[in-house]
C-alpha cells in the first residue's frame, strides 16, 4: 500500500520519538559506566554531559573487588534470590490454579479478600513487630523471603492465565486419574512457561533490587545484601572498607561509587535477553480474558 504524506510525516517524528526516548533511557548508564572508569578528582570538577571517560583508571573496580563486604553481600543476595523466587512462583502456582477454579463456590469470596490486600495493608510498624517479635525472624534470611512469598498483582495475572487453558486437558487428566496436584504440575504449569517465565522475571528482580526489608530486619552486617551495601556507599557516603587502602581509595573515591552500582547492576541485566522471548507473550496471556 502506497503510504499518504501524513502517514510519511507520523512515522518520522514516531521514529525521532523512539530515538530520543532511547537515548534519555540509555544515557544515565552510559553515563555511569564512563563516571566508573574516570578519575575521580577530573570527574567531581566536570560539569553537564559526560560523553567520555576523564582519564582512564580500572583502580576503583579493583578497590571495590577487594571490599569483603561485596562478596557476602552478593551470597545473601544470591541466596534470597533463589530461594524466595522458588517460594514465589511454588506459592503463587497454587494460589492461582485454586482461585481458577469455576467449580470451586470460594473462589470468588477468597478472590474479593486478595484484592483487598492491593488497596489495604496493616502498615508498617504492624508488619515490623510481626515479623520481627512475632515471628522471630530477627537476622534471619527468611524475613526476606517469607513476608513477600505471594505478589497480589502477579497472582492475579497468573490466575487469568490459567483461566485460558482448555478445560478439556484438565477433565481428560481427571478421566485417567489424576487428581488436582497432578493436573497442575502436570498440565497447566508445563502449558504455562511464558508466564512462569514472566514471574521469575518480576520477582528475581523485585528480590535482587530490594534492600528495605534488610535494613529493617537484618543487623548482621554478613547477612546484609548487595543492595544494602550499595546504599551504604551511595547514600550514607560509607566507604570505611576501602579507606584502609590509602592512597589508592583516595583517588578513585568518586569512582567507587559509579563502579558498585555497575557491578551491582550489570548481573540481573544480563538475565533479560534470555527471558525477554517469553515477557511480552506472557504478560498479553495472563492480563487477557479471553
Amino acid at each position: 500500500m502506497k503510504r499518504t504524506n501524513g502517514e510519511k510525516i507520523f512515522g518520522v517524528f514516531n521514529g525521532l520519538f523512539m530515538i530520543f526516548m532511547i537515548v534519555i533511557t540509555l544515557y544515565p548508564f552510559v553515563h555511569i559506566l564512563l563516571a566508573s572508569v574516570s578519575e575521580s578528582s577530573q570527574l567531581m570538577a566536570h560539569r553537564g554531559v559526560l560523553l567520555k571517560p576523564l582519564g582512564f583508571n580500572l583502580n576503583a573496580y579493583q578497590l571495590v573487588f577487594k571490599n569483603p563486604n561485596i562478596y557476602t553481600g552478593f551470597k545473601t543476595t544470591l541466596i534470597v534470590l533463589v530461594g524466595g523466587t522458588v517460594i514465589n512462583i511454588v506459592l503463587t502456582s497454587i494460589g492461582a490454579f485454586l482461585l481458577s477454579r469455576r467449580d470451586w463456590k470460594f473462589s470468588g469470596f477468597l478472590m474479593i479478600m486478595v484484592m483487598i490486600t492491593m488497596y489495604i495493608s496493616g502498615g508498617m510498624i504492624p508488619r515490623y513487630l510481626l515479623i520481627y517479635e512475632t515471628l522471630g525472624m530477627k537476622d534471619s534470611l527468611w524475613a526476606l523471603m517469607l513476608p513477600t512469598a505471594v505478589s497480589t498483582w502477579n497472582l492475579i495475572v497468573m490466575r487469568t492465565n490459567f483461566q485460558q487453558i482448555p478445560q478439556g486437558l484438565e477433565e481428560a487428566a481427571k478421566i485417567d486419574g489424576a487428581n488436582d496436584l497432578v493436573v497442575l504440575f502436570a498440565v497447566v504449569l508445563p502449558l504455562s512457561k511464558a508466564i512462569i517465565a514472566v514471574m521469575v522475571l518480576f520477582y528475581g528482580v523485585a528480590h535482587w533490587n530490594s534492600w528495605f526489608d534488610a535494613m529493617l530486619f537484618i543487623r548482621d552486617r554478613a547477612k546484609f545484601p548487595v543492595q544494602l551495601i550499595m546504599r551504604e556507599i551511595l547514600i550514607s557516603n560509607s566507604t570505611d572498607s576501602m579507606q584502609s587502602y590509602g592512597d589508592s581509595y583516595n583517588g578513585v573515591a568518586e569512582s567507587i561509587k559509579y563502579a558498585t552500582i555497575i557491578i551491582t547492576t550489570v548481573p540481573i541485566l544480563i538475565v533479560y535477553p534470555f527471558i525477554q522471548k517469553y515477557f511480552v507473550k506472557g504478560v498479553m496471556v495472563g492480563a487477557i480474558k479471553g
